[in-house]
């Protein structure tokens, strides 16, 4: 299930640090002191990697699934562009 603003608002920080979900490797990492911050969990080469994108709310919600979505497509298809000049 997608998160949305009222569960990211009302998350409660707790004794141990926890996650809230929001699907596809992106999810919100909560600190014990209350700090939320945006992450990104992927494969690459076979080993588990993890992108942290930045502090919500300085980074918004929408802005952190388009991140994410970038990330996605970087990974499947390097940033290079080849082109062939038709003469």
């Amino acid at each position: 299930m997608k998160l949305n603003e009222r569960q990211i608002k009302n998350a409660i920080p707790s004794e141990k640090p926890f996650k809230l979900n929001d699907g596809k490797g992106l999810y919100l990492y909560i600190n014990r002191n209350g700090g939320k911050l945006w992450r990104f969990d992927f494969s690459y080469n076979g080993k588990r990697k993890t992108l942290s994108i930045g502090k919500y709310p300085t980074v918004s919600l929408v802005e952190a699934r388009q991140a994410a979505e970038n990330a996605r497509c970087l990974l499947v298809s390097p940033p290079y562009f080849y082109t062939t000049i038709c003469i």
